[in-house]
């Protein structure tokens, strides 16, 4: 049987923090439990301070959990996940650096020829909408333009598990859903493992095979997981219209309102 990319295994998470003097305990997440395929794009939704970025981190093996075990394709996870890119919800170019330099800076960094890191860098961009754009400066690109450059510098990579904490949540819906069709087909074409965070539902319903519903925060935990049935490929714009959509839309929203609710009034009152 294969191993899942993913397994988190009665995961938590405490932080310590300092307030007013006096120490105090936070608790993220508990209790998680949580599988992603190989091939499988998931996706994690739930109210604003449920863990979801913490789930990340500790799959990128940048946050260790107080309890629990995280297992990469069946062995545990000890330091940095080599096996996983990760792109971030603000873009981690390097200001001083030409789109093509900042594609080719992870290839360069792991001993490639920097003349064959730049080639591969290119055709990267020109598969992700930006030829011509090769010698340009972040500060010369739109924000669209810049999630292209920062996804071509994650998967040129190629990453046996691709880690997303709402990549394009800042751009405008046109460019967004451009930009989330862009992605599925890069996706499609070598079903990598996918976890994906974002506070859009649509979004995940969308995008993904199978969605997780996270429980309002302290303790978090996984209260739904939903299977995707919406036939390959996609178009996120057209997709969202089907009878379908809708009726999924309806169940998750279902289990997820209530959630969202608490997570608001714990923020208010605080």
């Amino acid at each position: 049987m294969t191993r899942p990319a993913i397994e988190l295994t009665d995961i938590a998470c405490t932080f310590l923090s300092e307030d007013g003097g006096a120490l105090s305990h936070y608790t993220a997440v508990s209790g998680v439990n949580l599988t992603v395929g190989t091939g499988e794009f998931v996706s994690v939704v739930g109210p604003t301070g449920c863990g979801k970025s913490t789930l990340l981190n500790m799959s990128a093996g940048l946050l260790e959990p107080s309890r629990g075990t995280v297992r990469i394709f069946g062995e545990p996870l000890a330091g940095l996940n080599r096996r996983a890119g990760y792109m971030f919800q603000a873009d981690s170019l390097m200001p001083w650096m030409s789109a093509v330099d900042n594609v080719s800076a992870g290839l360069v960094f792991n001993g490639m020829d920097k003349s064959q890191a730049r080639e591969k860098a290119s055709e990267w961009l020109r598969r992700v909408g930006l030829s011509g754009f090769e010698n340009s400066y972040p500060h010369h690109l739109s924000g669209g333009m810049r999630k292209r450059v920062a996804m071509a510098q994650t998967l040129i990579m190629d990453p046996d598990i691709i880690l997303m904490d709402e990549p394009f949540s800042a751009l405008d819906i046109q460019t967004r859903q451009l930009m989330e069709n862009e992605l599925l087909a890069l996706w499609a074409a070598k079903r990598k493992a996918v976890l994906f965070i974002t506070h859009d539902l649509d979004e995940a319903i969308a995008m993904s095979d199978r969605v997780v519903v996270m429980s309002a925060g302290p303790e978090s935990h996984p209260i739904g997981q939903f299977l995707i049935d919406l036939p390959r490929p996609r178009d996120v714009a057209e997709v969202r219209v089907t009878p379908r959509f809708i009726e999924l839309h309806t169940a998750i929203w279902s289990v997820l309102r209530a959630e969202v609710l608490k997570g608001y009034q714990r923020t208010k009152g605080k």
